[in-house]
C-alpha cells in the first residue's frame, strides 16, 4: 500500500473553520484563493520573494506561497479579508487609506497583514537588522522610517509606492500606542 498523497483538513481562517480535502502539495495560498475562494490573498513570485501573499499564522507574518496548507491545520490564519472589526477597518488599512498606501493595490492586502505582523513584533521588542542598541536597558526602538523600511522589506511594491507605505505603518503605530495607552486617536485625514 503506498502513501496517502492527500488528507481532509480543517483550517481556521478568520474566525470560521473551513473543512476541506486538499493534495499535500497544496500551498496554502492555493488553498485559501482556489478552494475557499479568499482572493484578498495575492500570487506574486510564487517562491517567497515578493511577499504579496503574505498572511497572518497564529500572528505571525507568513508567506502563504511557502506554506503548506496541511502545516496550517489547527493554526490560526488571518487574510486581508479578517484584520476589520466588522466595518470597522484595522488602524493599517485606515492609514493606507489616509495615506495612499497604495497604488495598484496588488501587494497592498500583503502590505497590510505584514505591518500588522511587524508592529506586533516591534511591540514585543523583537529587533531589526536596522535596529541600533538592543540591550534591554537601551529601552524599545525607535519605529523611525529606516526601522520601518527594514521591516518591511521582504513586501515589494512593484508602483514604489513605498514612501506612502512608510508613512502609513507609522501612523497605524502610533494609532496603537495612541490606543494602548488610553489616549483618543487624532481624527484622520478621511474624518476631516
Amino acid at each position: 500500500m503506498g502513501l496517502a498523497t492527500s488528507s481532509v483538513i480543517t483550517l481556521h481562517i478568520n474566525g470560521e473553520k473551513h473543512t476541506l480535502p486538499v493534495d499535500h502539495r497544496t500551498t496554502l495560498l492555493d488553498a485559501l484563493r482556489e478552494r475557499l475562494d479568499l482572493t484578498g490573498t495575492k500570487k506574486g513570485c510564487d517562491q517567497g520573494q515578493c511577499g504579496a501573499c503574505t498572511v497572518l499564522v497564529d500572528g505571525h507574518r507568513t508567506v502563504a506561497c511557502l506554506q503548506l496548507a496541511v502545516a496550517a491545520e489547527g493554526r490560526e490564519i488571518t487574510t486581508i479579508e479578517g484584520v476589520a472589526d466588522g466595518d470597522r477597518l484595522h488602524p493599517v488599512q485606515q492609514a493606507f487609506i489616509d495615506l495612499d498606501g497604495y497604488q495598484c493595490g496588488y501587494c497592498t492586502p500583503g502590505q497590510i497583514c505584514s505591518a500588522i505582523g511587524m508592529l506586533a513584533e516591534h511591540a514585543a521588542g523583537w529587533p531589526s537588522a536596522a535596529s541600533g542598541d538592543v540591550r534591554p536597558a537601551a529601552g524599545p526602538t525607535p519605529l523611525t522610517p529606516e526601522e520601518i523600511r527594514e521591516r518591511m522589506s521582504g513586501n515589494l511594491c512593484r508602483c514604489s509606492a513605498y514612501t506612502s507605505i512608510v508613512e502609513a505603518v507609522a501612523r497605524a503605530a502610533e494609532a496603537d500606542a495612541s490606543s494602548a495607552a488610553g489616549v483618543p486617536e487624532p481624527l484622520g485625514e478621511a474624518a476631516a
